[in-house]
């Protein structure tokens, strides 16, 4: 079995409880997980099945997105409602006060990872140091929000619902608690829902239950992903006879005679003769080289 699955993670579930739950299910041992959700989070949680597995580091699409309730007026040491609360305020806000942050907050470029987090510094995890009451600096990291939209607001409870559309490596709910800080009044995450991640849906993603189903049916290639859908955004190569033997085989490929006619790339997608995804190659330009960069 080789592809991908999408899972809807369910809450109080880590992405590794994921990853041991399928194992007993698909009865097999090579299974891996692209973008690592926390347990209170649910939502897309893609995941890679034997030869699948070589994929999870290079996935050319690491766009996410997300839907957030909050909570105004509560902080804790988590930043979500999972954590031990550190203040409780009183809120004077308005819708459009949380608008206007939000839309300050979109601009920027750079965010400093939360302590409670899996981000390593000097070969410790954040969230062993923060366990232990120690808190450190840490650097700020770049990230890219495309969408952050107030969806909902109800003043009476001081909860609302944000939607958010952002890089790799964003944590949601450190643009939460900004949020409550610059309103002065503090904010917590009170739920996560991630809607899409790595060009995968939340429409085309199953319950661990719906799986299971599906076993006992013998309907899972109905919901295995076929690798190469993942790498769609590269020029597909279609190779021949010939040259899908010396290219399985590591040979380099000439160039100009493999893409003639091709949109010009720096990675190809390749398939043998019998339009069999084989994996991705590189192509050289300076040396006139095809060469193989990751097969499947």
């Amino acid at each position: 079995m080789n592809g991908i699955i999408c899972v809807n993670k369910p809450v109080d579930f880590t992405s590794f409880d994921v990853i041991a739950k399928l194992r007993g299910i698909l009865k097999i041992r090579r299974i891996g997980h692209a973008g690592t959700l926390d347990p209170m989070a649910t939502g897309v949680l893609p995941v890679f099945v034997g030869k699948a597995t070589r994929a999870c580091d290079i996935i050319p699409i690491n766009e996410k997105s997300y839907c957030a309730k909050f909570m105004l007026g509560l902080t804790t040491d988590t930043q979500d409602i999972t954590g031990e609360i550190i203040s409780k305020s009183k809120v004077n806000v308005t819708k459009k006060d949380i608008e206007n942050e939000l839309k300050f907050l979109e601009s920027k470029t750079t965010q400093i990872p939360p302590m409670f987090s899996a981000v390593s510094v000097n070969g410790h995890r954040l969230y062993e140091l923060a366990r232990k009451g120690i808190e450190i600096e840490r650097q700020a990291r770049e990230i890219l929000i495309n969408k952050l939209q107030l969806d909902d607001f109800d003043e009476s409870s001081n909860q609302g619902k944000i939607l958010i559309e952002c890089s790799k490596g964003t944590y949601v709910r450190t643009l939460i608690h900004d949020m409550g800080q610059n309103l002065g009044c503090g904010a917590t995450m009170i739920e996560l829902q991630r809607l899409s991640s790595n060009g995968f849906k939340i429409d085309e993603s199953y319950t661990l239950e719906e799986i299971i189903e599906y076993r006992n049916k013998n309907l899972l290639d109905k919901i295995i992903i076929p690798i190469d859908k993942i790498f769609s955004v590269y020029p597909k190569v279609v190779l021949d006879k010939e040259n899908t033997y010396l290219y399985k085989n590591g040979v380099k490929l000439n160039l100009n005679q493999i893409i003639l006619n091709q949109v010009k790339s720096d990675v190809y997608r390749v398939y043998g003769y019998e339009s069999e995804f084989i994996g991705l190659a590189r192509a050289d330009y300076e040396n006139e080289i095809f060469r193989v960069y990751k097969n499947f």
